[in-house]
């Protein structure tokens, strides 16, 4: 392997540690908050910060390996379906919110997340992508994108999020909610056809 293999596979991990790491406490703050505020956008991205610390976890376990190109299809098909299942969570959840089951009260705490996100995620991205793109790694590249959908989740939570605390415009949040999963399946479909780079 190339000294320039090494150094953007090395790259990639570092990154991917970096995502795990970020995600994990942005989970952890989203879910809390998520479940307090009874807001299924909040819940549907911490949910997001989950799947994304499952797509980091799966380009790690893909360069953990001799030959990361072996493990390539079977992290973009993991990546895949995590998108699937964060919308289907997340579409069954903004229903019922929009039947009347349960109403998102505002969140502060919410707000100063997604807007955090809105700066953070976009950096992690562009290093991921780049490297990812320098590789030659579909994998890499669909974690990459996994990364920037939380840019867009941001900003559509923080709109959300911010109608609700301004007017007290509940349905906003399960509206926010249905915004993301209808990213995360677009976003699934990419991944699953091995076409992450669109």
């Amino acid at each position: 392997m190339s000294t320039d293999r090494a150094t953007l596979q090395r790259r990639i991990r570092l990154l991917v540690a970096a995502t795990i790491t970020y995600n994990v406490i942005e989970a952890a703050v989203a879910l809390a908050e998520g479940t307090r505020a009874s807001s299924s956008a909040l819940i549907g991205f911490g949910l997001d910060s989950v799947v994304e610390i499952s797509s980091a976890a799966a380009v790690a376990w893909q360069f953990s390996a001799r030959d990361p190109e072996a493990r390539e299809r079977a992290a973009l098909r993991f990546i895949a379906l995590s998108f699937f299942a964060l919308a289907a969570y997340v579409s069954v959840d903004a229903l019922m919110s929009l039947l009347g089951v349960g109403e998102a009260r505002p969140s502060l705490i919410g707000i100063v997340l997604a807007a955090v996100s809105l700066v953070v995620m976009p950096v992690l991205s562009l290093a991921q992508r780049r490297a990812g793109r320098e590789l030659g790694s579909r994998s890499a590249v669909a974690d990459s994108k996994q990364t920037l959908l939380c840019t867009y989740l941001s900003a559509i939570l923080l709109v959300g999020l911010v109608l609700n605390s301004l007017w007290g415009w509940s349905w906003a949040d399960p509206i926010a909610a249905l915004g993301i999963a209808a990213i995360a399946v677009r976003e699934g479909l990419n991944a699953w056809r091995g076409d992450p780079c669109c």
